[in-house]
């Protein structure tokens, strides 16, 4: 799809933002996680645009952005006691609740599913121009489907820039991962994805939660469920790097640390996400180190997981599913 002859402009322009949407056009707009794809979520004929432009299967569900629990209260059904708990402790902010919907919501945003997952992103330019419009907003992130996820307006640009009228300049994502995803079963809270929530803070509101199980090639039962995500064009491979680095030994390879270079491999092939060691500006930079090691003149990216606590969880997450994707 390339309706555009000139690249989108990056800019500040509420106004024009509002005017695009309203009009049924689809604008990116960033968040406290990644830059999103936005388009009216109760207006079918936009919200098809944005599969289209991102290439998404009709499988895949969208997540409904809305400026407060009121506005989510009314194109859903009753929330669970744990929803309005975790709603009130992180909202604004990086955590998606998976809620039985009303049918204000079209089908095409839940992939014909009942439910729907909303969330009020921690951003002032996306709470902005989401209290100054009628209508919530689907926005899946800003980029074509399975590649890393944008972080900045120039990501959007370089994928998406043919594709959109205009890109909505918030700076550089806060949090740099996705949002964590919750869903209910009888009321009890189900984990769907890890992301910008640890686990350990969403227990600490709600108690003990499991994680749910997306079996083989089933389809998602909720946003975030595929396997495969947010890889670069490049093989990516993760384990022990010691074992990798002998596997490869032929290949022209890409590292990417997590807190200090590895001495096998030249320096400007690895890129290192935290020197600090902080699992917290390691998941803020994750997806520009995946471009960045895309770019390279390197055959292949090796990484091994970060510490699996707190948001390390989420970030071996995303590096799990990059690592299933098999590139071209």
């Amino acid at each position: 799809m390339n309706k555009y002859n000139t690249i989108a402009p990056i800019g500040t322009d509420m106004g024009h933002a509002q005017q695009l949407l309203a009009s049924g056009g689809v604008v990116a707009m960033p968040t406290e996680t990644v830059y999103g794809l936005a388009s009216n979520a109760y207006d079918p004929q936009a919200v098809s645009q944005v599969f289209a432009i991102k290439q998404r299967p009709s499988f895949d569900p969208l997540i409904v952005h809305v400026d407060s629990v009121t506005h989510a209260q009314a194109f859903t059904a009753p929330w669970p006691e744990a929803a309005l708990e975790l709603a009130q402790r992180f909202w604004p902010g990086p955590l998606t609740l998976v809620l039985q919907k009303k049918s204000l919501i079209p089908d095409i945003v839940t992939s014909g599913l009942c439910s729907v997952g909303v969330r009020t992103p921690q951003h002032p330019l996306a709470l902005s121009l989401l209290q100054q419009l009628p209508f919530p907003l689907a926005a899946p992130s800003a980029n074509p489907f399975g590649y890393i996820s944008p972080t900045t307006p120039q990501h959007v640009q370089q994928q998406l820039g043919r594709h959109i009228p205009y890109i909505l300049d918030g700076g550089a994502c806060a949090v740099g991962l996705e949002s964590t995803i919750v869903g209910f079963a009888q009321g009890q809270p189900v984990v769907h994805r890890l992301g910008g929530i640890s686990l350990e803070a969403i227990e600490a509101v709600v108690g003990p939660v499991s994680m749910a199980v997306q079996s083989p090639g089933a389809l998602p039962t909720a946003p975030g469920g595929l396997s495969s995500h947010y890889a670069p064009t490049k093989s990516l491979q993760l384990g022990d790097l010691d074992r990798l680095l002998m596997q490869y030994a032929t290949q022209q390879v890409g590292v990417l640390a997590f807190d200090r270079l590895c001495p096998q491999v030249d320096a400007e092939h690895q890129v290192v996400l935290s020197p600090s060691g902080s699992l917290v500006e390691a998941a803020q930079r994750l997806f520009a180190a995946l471009r960045t090691l895309d770019a390279l003149p390197i055959d292949i990216i090796l990484a091994t997981p970060v510490p699996d606590t707190g948001l390390g969880r989420a970030i071996n997450d995303r590096l799990g599913r990059a690592s299933s994707r098999i590139s071209k």
